[in-house]
C-alpha cells in the first residue's frame, strides 16, 4: 500500500475519532446544562411574551384546557377555544371575557378530520394565524382490551392521536413561513409507561408522544429552530376524567391538582421546555424504564400500585 494511502487512512481515523469525542463532550455539556435548568426555580428562567399571540386549545370546554386558557388570557393572549361541548366551551369564553380577555369559541368534533380542517379555515378567516397550538383534548374508556367495543377504541385514537396530525397540518405551515410558533402536545405519563386497564388510552398516548418526538426532529432537521414544541406527560389529574383511580403512595405519585398541572403547562410554554413530566418523580420512572428488565419493571409497577390503579375507575359521568 502506498504511503499516500496510509496517510489518508490515518487522517480519516483522526477525523472520526475527533467526531466521536466531539459528540461525547457536547452531549455531556448539554446533559449538565439541562440538569441545571431543571433544578433552577421557574422565577429565574427567561420567559417569552404571549401578549397578542393567537393560542388555540382543543378540549377548552373544561378541565386542564379551561384552566390553561384562562391563565394564558391573563397574560394577554387571544384564545381560540375548541370543544365538542358547546356549552362548556362558551362558559370558558365567558370566564375569559369577564376578566377583559379575548376569546373565540368554536364547536368542533376533533374526531372528525374534515371538521378540523373546516373549523381551522374559519379560525384563519375570523381570528388570524395561530401562534401557539395546544393539542389538549383527550378521552378515556377505562376498559380492558376484551371489554372495550371496537368503535370506542377507534374513537380514542381519533381524539388522542390522529387529531394532532390534522390540527398541526392546519396551522404549522404558517408557523414555518413566519419562523415563529409553538406546538404543545398534552400526552400522559401513560404515553411513556403503560398501565393496566388502559390499553387503548396508553397506545393512543404513546402515539401522541411519538408524534411529538418525530415532529421535533423534523423541525430541527429542516432548520425551523424557532418553531418550538413541548410535550407534557402528567400522572392522573383530578379533573373528573379519571374519577375513581387510586394511588398507593400519594406522597410519591399523587393524584394531581388541576391548578398545579395547568400552571406547569403554562410555565413550560413560556420557557420553551421540550418535555415536562408531572410530578417530577415521573422523570425517574421514565429513566428507569430505559434499562430495567421488563419483569423488574412489572414488579415495580405492582409494588407502586400502578397495576391496580384503575380497579375502581368510574370516569366522568355521562351527560
Amino acid at each position: 500500500m502506498a504511503d499516500q494511502d496510509w496517510k489518508q487512512i490515518a487522517l480519516d481515523y483522526l477525523v472520526q475519532t475527533f467526531d466521536v469525542l466531539r459528540v461525547i463532550v457536547v452531549s455531556l455539556v448539554m446533559c449538565l446544562y439541562h440538569a441545571v435548568i431543571a433544578l433552577l426555580p421557574y422565577s429565574v428562567l427567561p420567559k417569552k411574551s404571549v401578549a397578542n399571540n393567537v393560542v388555540l386549545i382543543t378540549g377548552a370546554g373544561s378541565g386542564i384546557g379551561r384552566l390553561v386558557a384562562v391563565k394564558l388570557a391573563r397574560l394577554g393572549a387571544r384564545l381560540v377555544l375548541w370543544d365538542v361541548n358547546e356549552d362548556g366551551n362558551k362558559k370558558t369564553a365567558n370566564i375569559i371575557k369577564a376578566a377583559a380577555g379575548e376569546a373565540y369559541p368554536f364547536t368542533c368534533d376533533i374526531s372528525d378530520r374534515e371538521a378540523i380542517y373546516k373549523t381551522a379555515e374559519l379560525v384563519k378567516k375570523q381570528v388570524g394565524d395561530v401562534d401557539i397550538l395546544i393539542n389538549n383534548a383527550g378521552i378515556v374508556t377505562g376498559k380492558n382490551l376484551l371489554e372495550c367495543p371496537d368503535h370506542m377504541i377507534v374513537k380514542t385514537f381519533e381524539v388522542n392521536t390522529l387529531a394532532h396530525f390534522w390540527t398541526t397540518k392546519s396551522f404549522l405551515p404558517k408557523m414555518i413561513e413566519r419562523q415563529s410558533g409553538h406546538i404543545v402536545t398534552i400526552s400522559s405519563a401513560a404515553g411513556v409507561i403503560a398501565v393496566n386497564g388502559l390499553s387503548d388510552y396508553c397506545a393512543s398516548k404513546y402515539g401522541a408522544v411519538g408524534f411529538h418526538e418525530s415532529l421535533g426532529i423534523e423541525l430541527d432537521t429542516l432548520g425551523h429552530k424557532n418553531v418550538h414544541n413541548t410535550l407534557v406527560c402528567p400522572y392522573y389529574i383530578n379533573t373528573g376524567m379519571f374519577d375513581g383511580v387510586k394511588t398507593r403512595f400519594p406522597s410519591v405519585l399523587p393524584i394531581l391538582d388541576p391548578e398545579f398541572v395547568s400552571e406547569k403547562i403554562v410555565n413550560a410554554i413560556l420557557t420553551n421546555q421540550k418535555m415536562v413530566g408531572i410530578p417530577r418523580m415521573m422523570y425517574l420512572f421514565f429513566f428507569l424504564k430505559g434499562f430495567l428488565p421488563i419483569k423488574v419493571a412489572y414488579d415495580i409497577g405492582h409494588y407502586m400500585g400502578v397495576t391496580c390503579s384503575m380497579d375502581d375507575f368510574k370516569g366522568r359521568p355521562k351527560k
